[in-house]
């Protein structure tokens, strides 16, 4: 069997792997890139010469640094923005508010750090503005090299090609287009964003909770309407089981009895409501202890899709309980610890001293193969002033260092952690539980596959593949092709994997043509940005997912326009200002 055809198998094998969700992206590229080893495609040399890349090693030490920008006041400020005036003002300021923060700082951290505030808002609905929210973080990540994790990735494989790297600046020309107008159709489409506001979220896509009558409680002997379980406010009992027998709807005048398991629907803050009941055991209750509750997003990655809490052993497994589950608008029937878990679902925790022993660091960061987000805690410890300014000042340094030449982004970057470390504003345990582990397997595993497919010919294949379909329109036409593949990429996996998958074809196409190869490169960097259709093509989508009480036709309804425009844009721009 020729070398083209085992990697072809391997990369068969991979994308189907990403697309079912068998495992992590970083489980799955670890995986394939073993087993060109194991099959003598690639020394051992070989194997580990990606993980030495500098765009990688660049892309590490921003990630790490970034840590200290979340904790100081400039996220916080952005919630003001929320609330006033008319819901069009609204959206602009926070649209390119939060455009601007994504062009330089981890557009996860934003997100995470408005939701909150948007929920809050006495004047508009979350609904009208999470999603905008989310849309407006992935296209300010088109602004800089820095903008996205994405296009650091790609300039890893650019110098790995033995290009010119990108420029920091280098696309901001039309990353600039993208966000004006991108923002300007967020602003005119608001009206097509659902009125769902938290009295809606309260009766129509609530929690599950679930509660035990004990037999020596002062409920058993007593009707339903005589022990009030009927009258309380935003939580509704909707079901009673009594020996396996479900009873729905439950009759008002139903006595109670010792055993009895009753579940209801309601808010968060409904939970309180059952600690007046003396002698109902709700789910959780033992391991509450006075604690922040936690909002926790399942990842489509999590080991915990496809099993019940009791099978999975959650408790034990993250020293948590669960107390409620949530998912979107669908409601939930069934026994709290046998409901089998989606992507997406929202569980409701009540944390032990083991699931985040250090409070100062972010869960949803230690936790973050199991969970897109966690919200509940303060996930950026504020700076005091000084420091604050401190970080600012050294970060806008090092960026400007390195645009004048006067010193290499890598090494200001190294220069930056050492005065971080020394002031305080990060620490070492902080780094090493944000340590992006899974994007340095999946970014130095897809180098090795993407020289492998470069150097066996299969790239050179799968290029003359696409040219052959699209044969007879020329340049421009095989470059329409590669950015229509990576955004078609982006919505089924993730927009790393994307990326890492399109570039060598991208590569290939450009070279077949005898053209410059920047427009192609930059057909990936724009398509592998181009997340907005699917909730699961990238993270701030799904985790605005439950936050907004969105459905799936929600980001078809504002996505597919925003799609429709961007996707013009680049395809009309960068031919111009990047010529064949």
């Amino acid at each position: 069997m020729s070398e083209s055809i085992q990697l072809a198998l391997i990369l068969t094998g991979l994308v189907a792997g990403l697309i079912a969700g068998v495992a992590s992206p970083a489980v799955l590229f670890f995986i394939a890139s073993l087993l060109t080893y194991l099959l003598g495609l690639v020394n051992l040399e070989q194997l580990l010469h990606g993980f030495s890349n500098p765009g990688l090693i660049t892309l590490v030490l921003l990630l790490l640094a970034t840590l200290a920008l979340e904790k100081t006041s400039l996220l916080g400020r952005m919630s003001k923005l929320i609330g006033r005036g008319s819901l069009s003002m609204t959206l602009a300021r926070l649209g390119f508010s939060t455009a601007l923060l994504s062009s330089f700082t981890n557009n996860t951290a934003v997100v995470a750090s408005l939701i909150g505030a948007v929920r809050r808002n006495p004047a508009h609905a979350p609904a009208k503005l999470l999603l905008p929210l989310s849309y407006a973080a992935i296209l300010g990540g088109t602004l800089t090299l820095i903008g996205t994790s994405t296009n650091l990735i790609v300039n890893s494989f650019v110098e790995e090609a033995g290009l010119t790297p990108l420029g920091f600046f280098e696309f901001t020309s039309v990353g600039v287009v993208i966000v004006v107008l991108g923002v300007g159709l967020l602003v005119l489409l608001s009206h097509l964003m659902p009125e769902r506001d938290d009295a809606s979220v309260d009766e129509s896509l609530p929690y599950l909770l679930e509660a035990r009558v004990a037999d020596g409680s002062a409920l058993v002997g007593k009707s339903v309407q005589d022990n009030h379980l009927r009258a309380l406010k935003h939580l509704y009992l909707v079901e009673l089981e009594r020996h396996g027998i479900r009873i729905c709807p439950v009759p008002p005048q139903l006595v109670l009895s010792g055993g009895d398991v009753l579940r209801f629907s309601g808010n968060p803050e409904a939970v309180e409501l059952l600690h007046q009941f003396d002698g109902l055991e709700w789910f959780g209750k033992q391991q509450a202890r006075g604690q922040n509750l936690m909002e926790a997003v399942l990842a489509p990655t999590s080991s915990l899709v496809g099993r019940s809490l009791k099978s999975a052993r959650f408790r034990e497994k993250f020293d948590a309980a669960v107390m409620a589950i949530r998912r979107g608008n669908q409601p939930l029937k069934g026994g709290l610890g046998d409901i089998e878990l989606k992507a997406g679902d929202v569980l409701l925790l009540t944390p032990g001293p083991g699931f985040c022993p250090d409070k100062n660091n972010a869960c949803r960061s230690h936790l973050a193969s199991e969970f897109a987000a966690i919200s509940g805690l303060d996930l950026s410890v504020r700076l005091d002033t000084a420091r604050s300014r401190l970080v600012l000042g050294g970060f806008a340094a090092v960026i400007a260092a390195s645009l004048a030449g006067v010193l290499p982004l890598v090494k200001g970057l190294m220069l930056l952690l050492l005065v971080y470390l020394g002031c305080g504003a990060v620490t070492v345990r902080e780094m090493r539980r944000r340590f992006p582990l899974e994007l340095v397997i999946v970014v130095g595993c897809a180098l090795n596959l993407a020289a492998l497919m470069l150097s066996s010919g299969l790239a050179q294949s799968l290029a003359d593949s696409v040219l052959g379909v699209f044969n007879g329109f020329g340049v421009m036409g095989a470059f329409v092709a590669v950015y229509l593949l990576t955004l078609l990429l982006t919505e089924l996996i993730t927009n790393n994997a994307a990326a890492a998958l399109a570039f060598p074809i991208a590569y290939a196409i450009a070279l077949s043509y005898g053209v410059d190869t920047r427009p192609f490169i930059l057909a990936v960097v724009f398509g592998a940005s181009a997340s907005f259709i699917s909730p699961y093509g990238y993270q701030t989508n799904l985790m605005v997912l439950s936050a907004g009480n969105y459905r799936f036709s929600d980001y078809v309804r504002l996505g597919l326009p925003l799609s429709l425009l961007y996707s013009l844009i680049v395809v009309l721009l960068v031919p111009v200002l990047f010529p064949f």
